[in-house]
């Protein structure tokens, strides 16, 4: 029989799609940034019940653990840990610009900050762009100041200008003429009165002490990150796509968490993880490559009863299945010539399977078993979920990496899945109100019934 995928808007009551994609979108305009993310999670978890870890002496079925303030680990327990778990695991990091250590510089009687893009970005995509700012500065003190500008309808925002078209008239590289070295922000353009040398640069230096008491000094031990300071939106004329910042990957935060919360009728333990750092390659202790996590679930073996949890935590994973939450690429109607479309995403029909992911020669992959993908596919097509298959394109032209691997080089039958993004990595990316429900449903029945 012809496999045939499909269309979710022709099986789903409308109304359910919308208010699930209103709760999302409400998500998306307060969690700007990996902290932020973290933070509404937390709250989220533990209006659900959840405890944390620290507190956690064996008499509570859900436990989560905030790692660093930028990872999380969260699980719903079904008797004893060491029986198999189920999992959704997704990083909650997106491409952004971040300011420099020392960053901010006058020139020609304008005080700029320079930036260091993060992730994969198109630099020219930036230009001419309203951002928002998002500082995180810990003084030599240890006391911490919070900077959120832009965000709100009253602030001001922040922008790189680009050079009028006018006076642009040279042929050149994309790469040439977006140098990333210009991609500094203005932050002001008003002298200090009484000040002859640099004297917008000090006023700017003024309105920071005087409005958050930091010190040009103290950017070094800060995070501030511009992102852009759009809000989610419906997109088309009949609204079934949902446009925002940071889709990749937060859809799979805020939907793999709901999962979790309205899991009541899982058949084993299962949880959900989210990273940090995907987008720059997993690196760091909040990141997949991190073992966070497993420290986590080894506290949760030993409280259980487990005397040797090294042992204990191998045995678990043996017995571990684990989603890999990402985006995968939709087909563009005017660039679909870059992918297969027979083993494309397309918008509208579900969530998609990534059998395999990697560059080129597989090069970097993690590859689920066939074994693992047909009880996955059971679970979708008993619950009447949605799903088509889905590639990063071409051979030889697209490719990419999850945080996948570092699951199933533990020992877990792990597979990608998620839904198709027009615009992937750009300032506003678009996703089906469609495709992001039947995500959430995914997710949550995977969960459950997964053995």
């Amino acid at each position: 029989m012809k496999f045939k995928m499909k269309n979710v808007w022709r099986t789903h009551d409308r109304a359910e799609i919308e208010q699930f994609s209103r709760q999302y979108a409400d998500f998306m305009n307060t969690a700007r940034t990996e902290r932020m993310v973290i933070w509404e999670a937390e709250k989220m978890l533990k209006e659900a019940g959840f405890v944390d870890i620290e507190h956690f002496d064996g008499t509570q079925d859900k436990v989560y653990a905030v790692n660093r303030a930028k990872s999380l680990v969260a699980v719903r327990l079904v008797g004893k840990l060491q029986d198999g778990l189920n999992l959704v695991v997704a990083h909650i990091d997106s491409p952004r610009l971040d300011l420099k250590p020392q960053p901010i510089f006058e020139e020609e009687n304008v005080a700029l900050a320079r930036t260091h893009y993060y992730g994969g970005v198109k630099k020219y995509q930036w230009f001419s762009l309203p951002l928002e700012l998002h500082g995180f500065v810990v003084k030599a003190n240890g006391e911490v100041v919070e900077i959120h500008l832009g965000q709100c309808g009253e602030d001001p925002v922040f922008v790189i200008p680009d050079l009028l078209p006018h006076l642009d008239k040279e042929d050149g590289l994309v790469s040439q003429k977006f140098d990333a070295e210009k991609l500094s922000v203005i932050l002001g353009t008003i002298p200090l009165a009484g000040q002859e040398k640099e004297a917008v640069k000090i006023h700017v230096l003024k309105i920071l002490k005087e409005r958050y008491g930091i010190e040009e000094e103290d950017f070094v031990s800060a995070e501030f990150q511009l992102v852009p300071a759009l809000k989610a939106r419906s997109v088309g004329l009949d609204e079934s796509l949902l446009g925002a910042y940071g889709h990749d990957d937060r859809v799979y935060g805020y939907t793999a968490l709901r999962a979790l919360i309205e899991a009541e009728g899982a058949k084993r333990s299962c949880g959900v993880i989210l990273f940090d750092r995907e987008e720059i390659g997993s690196e760091g202790n909040a990141a997949a490559k991190a073992s966070f996590y497993v420290l986590f679930l080894k506290k949760i073996l030993k409280v259980q009863g487990c005397t040797d949890t090294s042992l204990g935590i191998d045995e678990l994973f043996a017995k571990t299945n684990v989603i890999s939450a990402d985006v995968c690429p939709g087909v563009d109607p005017m660039f679909k010539d870059v992918h297969d479309v027979q083993n494309a995403a397309k918008l509208g029909y579900g969530v998609g399977l990534v059998r395999y992911t990697g560059s080129r020669g597989k090069s970097g992959a993690s590859e689920a078993h066939a074994e693992f993908v047909a009880k996955v596919r059971k679970v979708l097509n008993e619950e009447k979920i949605a799903w088509q298959v889905a590639t990063l394109g071409k051979v030889d032209r697209g490719g990419g990496g999850t945080v996948a691997k570092f699951l199933a080089e533990k020992g877990a039958c792990v597979l990608d899945m998620g839904p198709a993004l027009l615009g992937m990595h750009s300032p506003f990316e678009l996703v089906s109100k469609a495709d992001l429900f039947e995500t959430y449903r995914a997710y949550k029945a995977l969960l459950e019934k997964l053995e």
